[in-house]
């Protein structure tokens, strides 16, 4: 009997690390001998990657928040039965960049859209899979511009909402760390990356243990 996997997502603004952090605990684990799958929302599937492509374009800045939301869980459905559910199945651990917090924070806090809606659509979307542990890391939306900045990286349709959206998303994602802290974990996204990885593996353990 297969024994069922681990389901580890990492979220936070633009610029905060996650991307990095998540990289770095996976190696770690798999040094450690874990088997582990790498994904990332919205994307993860050949369907869910060209959903992403609409979603991030510049070129779609007419887009309503709704049909936003709406595209963000059309993608999440299908990474969810094609990568994310079956993995788990199969006893691996998933490692997840954004998943369900990332629609609560962007389209719930950043958009205004109504939460309870979202919440509702989003399990219809997810088909009742949750992460065990969701790690957010945080900065200030300044530090998350200067790091932008500095890296040259251009900005796409999601990344050009303004500082007052970015303020709106990290509150919401302060919000939902607050409401559960046992499956939610704000991390301090200024200290060193070294730092920060060895607390994110020590949550991991404790939670195996």
């Amino acid at each position: 009997m297969l024994t069922k996997g681990k389901f580890y997502t990492f979220e936070g603004i633009d610029g905060c690390g996650k991307s990095t952090q998540l990289a770095r605990v996976a190696e770690r684990l798999r040094d450690g001998g874990t088997h582990c799958l790498v994904t990332r929302e919205p994307g993860g599937t050949a369907i869910s990657e060209k959903i992403r492509e609409l979603l991030i374009s510049p070129d779609n800045k007419g887009m309503c928040s709704e049909t936003e939301l709406l595209l963000y869980l059309a993608a999440r459905a299908q990474h969810v039965r094609e990568v994310i559910k079956p993995a788990v199945d199969r006893g691996e651990t998933v490692l997840c960049d954004r998943f369900e917090q990332a629609t609560f924070a962007y389209q719930g806090g950043g958009r205004g859209l109504d939460l309870n809606a979202i919440l509702g659509i989003n399990g219809f979307a997810t088909g009742g899979i949750v992460p065990d542990m969701t790690f957010i890391i945080d900065i200030p939306v300044e530090i998350s511009q200067e790091r932008l900045n500095k890296i040259g990286k251009g900005k796409d349709r999601m990344e050009s909402a303004g500082a007052l959206f970015f303020e709106r998303v990290r509150a919401g994602y302060m919000s939902a760390a607050s409401t559960d802290p046992q499956k939610i974990k704000l991390l301090d996204g200024t200290k060193r990356a070294e730092e920060l990885t060895d607390e994110i593996l020590g949550v991991i353990a404790c939670a195996k243990g």
